[in-house]
C-alpha cells in the first residue's frame, strides 16, 4: 500500500505578521509570492518564496498549535543546519527567527523535486550513490550531535511498550500481526540492543525519506529537513530509508541494503536489532491516536511498519 508523506500545511500568509517581517527584512525585499510545498508531515508553513527584486528563498515556520512539539523539531534543526559543513549536500541556512513561541527558517532555494512515486530506477539509484557520499562524507561527524540512544531512545521501545501493555492487560493486541504478536517477546529482547548496536562515529540525518529528498535537474541529490540528527553507524540512513521505499513501489529492502556499500560493510547482528527497534516504533504508533496536527502520520507509519516488518521477518528466519 503506497501512502504519501503528506501532511496539512500553514499557508504562508497565517505565519504570524512579526515572523513574516523578520524574514523579509533578513531577506533584504518583500515576498511577492508563496509556494505551499506539501510534502512532510508538519503542522507549520513550508514555502518558496519569490522576493520583489526576483530572487527566491525557502521558509519553513511554526508556532505551538496545533502541536507544542514542532517548535522544539524547528530548533533542533537549526542547530544541526547552522553547523553542517558547506560541502555537505543540504540547502544552506540563511536565518533563524524565535518569537513568541514560533519558530522559522530561512533557507537557500533548491531547484529540484522530490523523488518520483512511485520510485524509479534510475532515481534511486541517483539517491542510493548520494547516501554513499554523504555516509563518506560524514564520517567521522563534524557536528555535535546526540547519541544513537540520546536521539531515539524514548521512541525505539515499541515492542517492549507492546508487550508491556499486553501484560498489564490494557491492549489486546487486536489487529496485530499474527507474526508479530506470536513473536512479541522474542522482538521485544531483540530491540532492547538496538542503541549499543547503532553506535559509531558518523553523522546521520535519522529519517530520510522520499519526502525528505531533492533531486535537481543535473542529478544531484539534496537532503533536507536534519532535526532528528545524530552520531551512530553510517548505515543507519539507508536502513532507515529502504521501508518508506519498499512502501512506495522500490524494490525488497534487503536486495537493495545487501548491494549497497554501507550495508555490505555492516555486521547482521547490529543491523537486524536496529530493525527491530524502527519497527518497533511503527508498528506501535501506527496504533496510537492521532497527534494533535498531523492528521495522516498513522496511516503513513502504518505503511511502512508493514514493509519494515516483512524485511525483519526475513532476517530473523523466525517461523
Amino acid at each position: 500500500m503506497n501512502v504519501p508523506a503528506t501532511g496539512v500545511r500553514l499557508p504562508w500568509q497565517n505565519v504570524p505578521e512579526q515572523i513574516r517581517k523578520a524574514v523579509e527584512s533578513h531577506l533584504g525585499a518583500p515576498v511577492t509570492e508563496a509556494v505551499t510545498q506539501p510534502g512532510g508531515f508538519s503542522p507549520g508553513a513550508a514555502a518558496r518564496l519569490t522576493l520583489a527584486d526576483g530572487r527566491r528563498a525557502f521558509a519553513k515556520a511554526v508556532g505551538p498549535e496545533p502541536n507544542p512539539h514542532s517548535p522544539d523539531i524547528y530548533r533542533a534543526e537549526a542547530r544541526i543546519a547552522a553547523a553542517l559543513p558547506a560541502d555537505v549536500p543540504a540547502p544552506r541556512l540563511l536565518a533563524s527567527f524565535d518569537s513568541g513561541g514560533w519558530v522559522a527558517l530561512v533557507f537557500e532555494d533548491v531547484d529540484g523535486r522530490a523523488p518520483a512515486d512511485p520510485w524509479r530506477a534510475d532515481e534511486l539509484t541517483l539517491v542510493l550513490d548520494a547516501l554513499d557520499r554523504l555516509a563518506a562524507g560524514l564520517t567521522p561527524s563534524p557536528v555535535a550531535a546526540p547519541t544513537a540512544g540520546e536521539r531515539f531512545g524514548e521512541q525505539f521501545q515499541g515492542w517492549r511498550r507492546l508487550a508491556a501493555a499486553r501484560d498489564a492487560g490494557w491492549d489486546d493486541l487486536g489487529g496485530l500481526d499474527p507474526w508479530a504478536a506470536r513473536h512479541l517477546d522474542a522482538l521485544a529482547d531483540l530491540e532492547a540492543g538496538w542503541a549499543a548496536a547503532a553506535e559509531g562515529g558518523s553523522l546521520v540525518h535519522g529519517d530520510i525519506r522520499a519526502d525528505n529528498l531533492l533531486l535537481t535537474a543535473d542529478d544531484e541529490v539534496m537532503v533536507v529537513d536534519w532535526p532528528w540528527a545524530f552520531t551512530g553507524a553510517p548505515w543507519f540512513d539507508l536502513l532507515g530509508m529502504l521501508p518508506s521505499v519498499r512502501m512506495q513501489g522500490g524494490p525488497p529492502c534487503e536486495e537493495v541494503f545487501a548491494a549497497h556499500p554501507v550495508g555490505r560493510d555492516a555486521d547482521p547482528e547490529a543491523v537486524t536489532a536496529v530493525l527491530a527497534a524502527l519497527t518497533g516504533y511503527l508498528v506501535r504508533q501506527s496504533r496510537q491516536p492521532d497527534p494533535p496536527g498531523l492528521p495522516t502520520l498513522r496511516a503513513f507509519q502504518a505503511a511502512q511498519g508493514r514493509t519494515a516488518l516483512e524485511w525483519l521477518r526475513a532476517r530473523t528466519a523466525w517461523a
